[in-house]
């Protein structure tokens, strides 16, 4: 768990990344030795924007290499202006954001000879999965539970995401499972 200062200066990270996007269209550099060793860590993160209940963005990577505040800084320029799905943030659009972040633990392979015995593996509600098979692949942060909180209905949706058939299964299916510590503005962290 991190500390509410780590957690705040992360937000605040976040926040600038995306502030001074909208100035300077481009990601700031930021002065690694101004923050905690915490952030100073080698981690993954996701950044996620909403505009009340609806997503505007989300971007992070699963494999940690480099510091995680730059991680941040990184994550929510590309959530703000590079997530593929939505046209990049205006100004006016600004102050009705709200920013979460996510910080993941290392990825851990699951081992199951069935979509069944997969399936009785998963904890909802705490696991994000990583699904992979015929060079596809998706993944669910822990947060997703929360708007499919059934376990096959969580597969299947990530199936869909990863570009498979929700029914797809086959023996070179591979599934890891990671944790995230999610906390952000609208959380009044």
């Amino acid at each position: 768990m991190y500390q509410a200062s780590d957690r705040q200066a992360l937000l605040e990270l976040a926040r600038y990344a995306i502030e001074f996007g909208l100035r300077a269209g481009d990601t700031p550099t930021i002065a690694l030795s101004d923050y905690s060793p915490a952030l100073q860590s080698l981690r993954s993160s996701f950044v996620t924007l909403k505009c009340g209940r609806n997503l505007r963005g989300c971007i992070g990577q699963l494999e940690a290499h480099e510091a995680l505040a730059n991680s941040v800084v990184r994550n929510a320029y590309a959530a703000a202006f590079k997530d593929p799905r939505f046209s990049p943030l205006r100004a006016e659009e600004l102050l009705g954001v709200t920013v979460s972040l996510s910080v993941l633990s290392a990825r851990e392979t699951l081992t199951f000879d069935s979509e069944q015995h997969l399936l009785q593996q998963l904890h909802p509600g705490k696991d994000g999965l990583v699904l992979q098979d015929e060079g596809k692949c998706g993944t669910f942060l822990p947060s997703v539970w929360k708007l499919i909180p059934e376990p096959a209905d969580f597969l299947r949706e990530l199936k869909n995401k990863a570009g498979l058939a929700s029914d797809h299964w086959s023996d070179t299916v591979t599934v890891a499972r990671y944790s995230a510590e999610t906390f952000g503005e609208a959380d009044g962290d």
